[in-house]
């Protein structure tokens, strides 16, 4: 589908690229143009935010050479420090067949960046006393107190101790995701309908029949876990998970396109997602008759989010501000220093998904946390939490330097090109080159 007529929010990309390649010509504070979806955050001067304009140039130029070469579609960057955008571009496309161009604050699939807005769900409701971060899950989820234990051997032991609401903020419950490893609770995952239910009490039931790899407690393993915290929300809440979210979370914030689905009127703004292959790039979701286009039967609190980037930019920005954006404060300071701090045993650290994040992060309420910027050979330092999503879709947030970074596409398989990575040295560069660096 291509867009019936020309957006303003055009405009939005010329900006970024003067906020990096002029910064003589944008030293105060500019006003984000006409026909962003959203409040965003306000827009400033990269350089009176203390980042070096000539590598963020770099950093534009970087991205359309994976879109040249034919190896993503399109990507947006992102970069918020001391309360404002300053950077902010996309380039190659929002939908290659259509010729659509990819635009600043299009609508992707974040997957996985829905964990910390669940996470962020369940602290609430702990701050209420409507849920303790101690409470068995089976008090919750009745079922969950006769889960057993898969053994390599194929016997079954029972629970030792009971999974916790803890245990799920920090994947130590002995869930898994079936996808990561191929023990046999792995196993039975991918032999299960898991994936197929029809709702959440459907998913939740199956869960219930499924084994634990291991005690809870006793090992990291990135699962299905927050899926069941959205479960928790809705029973702790008495309200469906999604009336949740956006009652206290995506309404206060002003999180406009961020929901389980993207309604037609929103469609021309929904990227493709992607897959590599050897002669390029095949469609896997299409944003015209995709599943992201009617509400889905399980709304995922680990992974069924649809998003922009000026809604990502200000739930960051509250965790940033410890709690509070603009007046509205969701979580107590403490609580959110409580959420980025790692909260494993050193046995169980430093943790890895599919080789990511090794190997010097831990794991906080929601987040992984860095552990020891010394280990890390990547300009990561301590204090820093992040995560991401299966399409691509990164994040981190940066209390020391007061900085947020974004960059999204839609492209499998995770991990691609190196994406992240490389546009975190270019982040850092930038402040580098600032002097502004730590």
């Amino acid at each position: 589908m291509r867009r019936s007529t020309p957006r303003p929010r055009l405009a939005l990309v010329v900006l970024a690229v003067l906020a990096a390649c002029a910064p003589g010509e944008l030293e105060t504070t500019a006003t984000l143009p006409d026909g962003v979806h959203g409040p965003a955050l306000p827009m400033g001067s990269a350089t009176t935010a203390g980042l070096g304009a000539p590598v963020l140039a770099e950093i534009v130029a970087s991205m359309q050479t994976h879109v040249d070469a034919g190896r993503l579609p399109g990507a947006m960057t992102l970069i918020a420090r001391g309360g404002e955008i300053v950077h902010w571009s996309a380039v190659g496309m929002r939908d290659i067949e259509s010729g659509d161009p990819l635009h600043p604050d299009d609508i992707f699939r974040i997957y996985s960046m829905t964990k910390p807005i669940t996470s962020v769900a369940v602290m609430m409701l702990v701050e209420s006393g409507a849920v303790a971060l101690d409470d068995p899950v089976s008090d919750y989820i009745p079922g969950f107190a006769d889960l057993t234990v898969l053994e390599e051997d194929g016997s079954r032991a029972p629970l030792e101790r009971p999974i916790t609401i803890r245990h799920l903020l920090t994947h130590t419950s002995g869930l898994t995701y079936g996808l990561f490893g191929d023990t046999p609770a792995d196993r039975a995952y991918m032999a299960s309908d898991l994936f197929g239910a029809g709702s959440l009490e459907e998913y939740i039931g199956i869960l219930e029949g499924l084994p634990l790899l291991a005690q809870p407690g006793e090992r990291w393993n990135y699962s299905v876990s927050t899926d069941v915290l959205g479960y928790v929300v809705q029973v702790a809440s008495g309200r469906p998970f999604g009336e949740f979210l956006d009652e206290r979370i995506f309404g206060p914030l002003g999180m406009d396109d961020t929901a389980f689905w993207v309604p037609e009127e929103k469609r021309d703004r929904f990227t493709t997602h992607y897959r590599t292959f050897e002669a390029g790039l095949e469609v896997v979701d299409s944003p015209a008759g995709g599943r992201y286009t009617r509400p889905p039967g399980v709304e995922s609190g680990g992974g069924g989010l649809v998003s922009t980037a000026s809604d990502y930019v200000r739930f960051a920005q509250m965790l940033l501000q410890e709690g509070e954006l603009d007046g509205v404060r969701l979580l107590r300071s403490e609580t959110v220093r409580t959420m980025r701090t790692n909260q494993l045993a050193d046995d169980l650290t430093p943790i890895a998904v599919a080789g990511w994040i090794a190997p010097a992060y831990g794991f906080g309420l929601g987040f992984a946390t860095l552990l020891d910027q010394d280990v890390t050979p990547w300009p990561d330092h301590d204090g820093m939490y992040r995560w991401g999503g299966l399409a691509n879709t990164f994040f981190w947030i940066d209390p020391v330097a007061g900085l947020i970074a974004m960059v999204w596409t839609q492209v499998d398989p995770f991990l691609v090109h190196g994406l992240e990575r490389s546009f975190e040295q270019q982040v850092y560069a930038a402040l580098d080159q600032a002097g502004t660096a730590r």
